[in-house]
């Protein structure tokens, strides 16, 4: 029997996702067997240092060492959160295949009572590691602490359980792919919390050269959530922002149109510039970067640079 194997992180999350990847594989190749390899990675070895690792130029810390497995031949396929993985492939390597996105959007985990972003008491406790939430929260909610929370998913929901929290923001995608959309007590509107650029969304890359690990990947590719993601990751890609700056992006289609909204802030969330643009999906690519470029000509390129320093 043909084996494929098939990297990832170790994490629960990346565990869980990656199961539904090997499921939907099989189903399309049920004569391969599937093999699922766990793979640490630097950003799972120095959680206490992703911001200065990113301040340093450092863009992929949670694959690399997974692009490394895939480049010696030890893994077949790697499968990412696409918004994890850099907007530049290392030479060798491509993107073979991109699944149906599940929710793109953010979720509130609220203690009991506190079930509502915008119904949160004055001065509450809000977790969130990530610089886009505490931006975008900033400037909707200036009366909010915004404060630090890290680790995985299940750490994050100790903490809000222990009470060092009176809500959290996770991204729904994650607790939907773990069985715990239970959790989730409300799903953030995108005009209040735009999404990271891919967010909801996964990667199966593969090497350029390895035609079957290609076709077995293209398998399950999903054409709208590739149209959506590459037109969000070029918005990212033409600002030069990395995972540094408040950056989010959400291309939705409807009615044969590609129609993308991107948002940059400052860290503190006193600036938030937006701007919209929609287009035929063929033109995803090119959708992305027209946008990054009105957005770096209305001020923009000042908020990405000062997110770096």
């Amino acid at each position: 029997m043909r084996s494929i194997t098939v990297g990832t992180r170790g994490s629960s999350l990346a565990l869980a996702q990656t199961r539904w990847v090997v499921a939907r594989l099989k189903e399309e190749w049920p004569e391969t067997e599937f093999r699922i390899q766990s793979i640490v990675t630097q950003g799972d070895r120095n959680r206490g240092s992703l911001e200065r690792m990113a301040a340093q130029g450092d863009k992929g810390f949670w694959v690399k060492e997974i692009e490394e497995a895939l480049l010696q031949n030890r893994i077949d396929i790697a499968v990412h959160s696409l918004k994890d993985l850099p907007t530049e492939q290392p030479e060798g390597l491509e993107i073979a295949s991109i699944p149906r996105r599940v929710d793109a959007r953010d979720a509130l985990v609220g203690k009991e009572g506190m079930k509502k972003l915008a119904e949160l008491p004055q001065g509450a406790r809000v977790g969130t590691s990530s610089v886009r939430r505490k931006s975008f929260l900033n400037a909707f909610r200036p009366d909010l602490q915004v404060v630090q929370l890290r680790g995985n998913v299940d750490t994050r929901l100790a903490a809000l359980s222990g009470g060092e929290y009176d809500a959290i923001i996770l991204a729904a995608a994650g607790l939907i792919r773990t069985e715990l959309r239970n959790r989730i007590d409300e799903l953030i509107d995108p005009a209040i919390l735009l999404p990271a650029p891919g967010q909801g969304a996964l990667a199966l890359e593969t090497r350029s050269d390895d035609d079957l690990g290609i076709e077995v990947a293209y398998a399950i590719h999903d054409r709208d959530t590739d149209d959506r993601t590459t037109a969000e990751r070029e918005f990212l890609a033409g600002l030069g922002a990395g995972c540094l700056a408040p950056v989010g992006a959400l291309a939705t289609i409807k009615n044969g149109l590609l129609s993308l909204e991107g948002w940059v802030g400052a860290l503190d969330g006193s600036t938030i510039i937006q701007a919209h643009t929609q287009g035929d999906p063929a033109e995803c690519a090119d959708l992305g970067a027209e946008l990054a470029q009105d957005l770096l000509k209305r001020g923009a390129r000042e908020l990405v640079d000062a997110a770096r320093l």
